[in-house]
């Protein structure tokens, strides 16, 4: 573990009072009409929709072969309903998602305080955003606590605790403040801080290639921002805090996704109760970081899987840019 992940174990958080004004929730759309009706079915489902403002960012088309897809989406989107609001940001150009989240989590951030994020492809519990709610209510002045995750990898919860503190974010179903948002620094030079040690760490105890993917950013192979996002809560020693069983799941390992592939690696039951936020210590938990550490050692590929992996992406790349 990083020197000084265990920020104050000491001291609890305040215990979460009743939040009446949830959390903005800003969803990012592109291209897929069948998992964006499914997403927000599942978000209506939660008694909160409806006393929350949506903020909804659809990405422009790519090129001409996307144009039909993507205006089928912002057709559901155009159509939606159940909201408080719902304000709908239309680009003309292709931002690309790296670029669309940021500004858009940017901009809702800096007007709000605060916000839960949504892409196309997750589905949500019916009680995702009591338990974002709650967590942002109760941890908005914790300064070492930077990231909400309602999703969860599928690792077994060895923790008494409904909650727990985690190094390492996850961006599906998740939420942030503006205080935090403001560190988030998609800035290549900031892999000049890391030390060969901490790059191990970095990648959990060398299980996980995190830093690979900041490699392939400065090569300019890939465009992402979450591995960023990481990166600045691993420098500044802050924390992500998970539900001991997940509210939100990713269905997007079906090959529609630009970054991710057919797999059921990833795949969870979401918890068929409420998640209750109460205060614990804020500090990462040695068991499900070893839980975690176990789960990222048991789906990491051998060098022969790294260098198909590897082999696979490029000529994916090669095929996109004739295209």
């Amino acid at each position: 573990m990083v020197p000084g992940r265990a920020t104050n174990p000491g001291r609890p958080a305040r215990i979460a009072a009743r939040v009446d004004e949830p959390a903005p929730i800003v969803a990012f759309v592109y291209n897929r009409p069948a998992h964006t009706r499914r997403m927000f079915a599942s978000l209506l489902a939660n008694p909160e929709a409806a006393r929350s403002d949506l903020y909804v960012f659809c990405d422009g088309p790519r090129d001409q072969a996307a144009g039909a897809a993507v205006g089928e989406v912002r057709d559901v989107v155009r159509g939606l309903s159940g909201f408080r609001s719902i304000t709908i940001v239309e680009r003309e150009t292709n931002l690309g998602l790296a670029d669309s989240i940021i500004e858009g989590v940017t901009a809702v951030c800096a007007k709000h305080g605060r916000v839960v994020v949504l892409e196309d492809d997750l589905l949500v519990s019916p009680h995702f955003l009591r338990f974002m709610n709650e967590a942002l209510d109760l941890y908005k002045d914790e300064a070492a606590v930077m990231h909400v995750s309602a999703g969860a990898y599928p690792v077994e919860p060895s923790t008494d605790d409904d909650t727990y503190f985690l190094r390492v974010p996850l961006c599906w179903g998740w939420g942030t403040w503006d205080r935090a948002w403001r560190e988030y620094r998609r800035d290549l030079g900031l892999m000049r801080e890391f030390d060969g040690h901490m790059r191990r760490e970095f990648d959990f105890d060398g299980t996980y290639n995190y830093w690979e993917q900041l490699v392939l950013n400065k090569e300019g192979r890939i465009k992402t921002w979450f591995v960023f996002w990481y990166a600045t809560l691993f420098l500044t020693g802050c924390l992500a805090l998970f539900p001991r069983q997940p509210l939100a799941k990713n269905m997007g390992f079906d090959g529609t996704g630009v970054h991710c592939h057919h797999t059921h690696c990833y795949d969870v039951d979401l918890s068929p109760d409420a998640i209750p936020v109460a205060p614990i210590p804020v500090a990462e938990s040695a068991r499900m970081f070893e839980a975690h550490r176990r789960f990222f050692r048991s789906i990491s590929p051998g060098p022969a899987g790294r260098a198909r992996h590897r082999a696979t992406k490029m000529l994916v790349s090669m095929r996109r840019a004739r295209t």
